[in-house]
């Protein structure tokens, strides 16, 4: 059973594409990347591209966790029409 919707199945976070970079608009993946860079420059955590396996969790989290504040306020103002 799925964790997140309780279906049967995969996904969620009992496999499936468990850490895949699957984009659901692959026209986003630039943006998102320079997103992901902007981000760990403010934040001053070296990310360079490729791979990326010696950052702290704590750091990648930090910057992944901006990108989602950054996109939830995003969709925030365009549904609010501002």
């Amino acid at each position: 059973m799925d964790n997140i919707t309780g279906r049967l199945g995969g996904g969620g976070t009992t496999g499936g594409n468990t850490g895949t970079k699957r984009t659901v608009y692959p026209e986003a993946r630039e943006a998102l990347d320079r997103m992901k860079f902007e981000v760990a420059t403010q934040l001053g955590v070296n990310l360079k591209d490729g791979y990326n396996g010696d950052l702290k969790a704590r750091d990648a989290g930090s910057v992944g966790g901006i990108m989602v504040r950054r996109m939830i306020e995003q969709v925030e103002r365009q549904m609010s029409g501002k």
